[in-house]
């Protein structure tokens, strides 16, 4: 058994900075993820992270990693987790055939991209149809691409695809984009990403071995018609998957972890952090700050176990 402090199940950047404030309270603690970075990986450029005007995703993912690491948090990459459950006061976490045991535990694990959902989206999945612009974009130099979406990340996508691809069209079910007005602007005043309105993709077609085309619906007035095209990058948004915790914690209606102002769920030992929170706005810094919250109540509370002083706020203690 590896037992500790704290274990935190994701690293995306409210796992990492959860695990560099535990980190730098001398707790000993333990990140268990598949990969580092979290949907901040995925993301081609980011430009509103105060005190750095533009950075690519993955660079801030390392950057954060790195930092994490530095700090003395153990961060155990390719380690998928399977179970939680509660043994005592403590919480034994089963991951990559190990075992590791803590009083506190952090969920920061994110979303999930949403699948396509339609006939040849599995088929071609990894032939043409891909749900990361930044991983597989680099792949289409020179070639025909549709995103589907119609939110900063399928705007961020197309806007990136247009630096490499020959031709980029951007299928949205509306008539207008959901994404923030300096990206809307960017991709409808300023690109020559091709939008195709009030339209939804109703099949993938292929030759058995790659993509080649894809049948659209316009929702409004039903004419379909096909689109030639190498790629086919979908943006419709995310999906929680927690299953493994819902015995553990309360989810509201759309999946996500209830939580209160020191981030802890329905079970005050277990935390959650970042995007799979119903916090309305799913942004970067928000979800350190949620990270760095939930760390230094968990260090309040070992401090207590313990006997301890706790930290305590800079205006009095902190809430038991």
């Amino acid at each position: 058994m590896n037992t500790y402090d704290l274990i935190i199940i994701g690293a995306g950047p409210a796992g990492m900075t959860a695990g560099l404030y535990a980190a730098r309270r001398a707790m000993k603690a333990v990140i268990l993820t598949m990969d580092i970075g979290g949907q901040v990986a995925t993301t081609p450029d980011v430009e509103n992270y105060p005190g750095i005007g533009f950075v690519k995703g993955m660079d801030l993912a390392q950057a954060m990693y790195e930092q994490t690491l530095k700090a003395g948090c153990e961060i155990k990459i390719n380690t998928q987790v399977g179970d939680i459950e509660k043994r005592g006061e403590e919480y034994v976490v089963k991951a990559g055939g190990e075992e590791y045991s803590a009083p506190n535990v952090i969920l920061s694990f994110g979303k999930t991209p949403r699948k396509l959902g339609v006939e040849g989206d599995e088929e071609y999945r990894g032939k043409g149809v891909t749900y990361c612009a930044t991983c597989d974009g680099p792949l289409y130099k020179n070639k025909t691409v549709v995103v589907v979406g119609g939110g900063n990340s399928a705007i961020d996508a197309a806007l990136y695809l247009e630096k490499i691809a020959k031709k980029v069209y951007l299928v949205h079910r509306r008539d207008q984009l959901r994404g923030e007005a300096v990206m809307i602007d960017r991709l409808t005043k300023n690109s020559s990403v091709e939008m195709i309105w009030n339209s939804a993709v109703e099949e993938v077609l292929g030759d058995g071995e790659v993509v080649t085309e894809v049948k659209i619906k316009n929702i409004k007035t039903e004419e379909q018609k096909n689109i030639a095209t190498d790629g086919v990058f979908v943006e419709i948004g995310f999906e929680i998957k927690a299953d493994f915790v819902k015995s553990l914690v309360k989810t509201d209606e759309a999946g996500q972890i209830i939580v209160d102002e020191f981030m802890r769920t329905s079970d005050p030992n277990i935390f959650a952090v970042g995007d799979l929170t119903p916090v309305p706005y799913k942004q970067i810094i928000i979800s350190g700050g949620q990270g760095a919250i939930a760390a230094l109540t968990a260090y309040d509370d070992n401090a207590r176990r313990a006997g301890r002083p706790t930290g305590g706020t800079d205006w009095g203690s902190l809430k038991k």
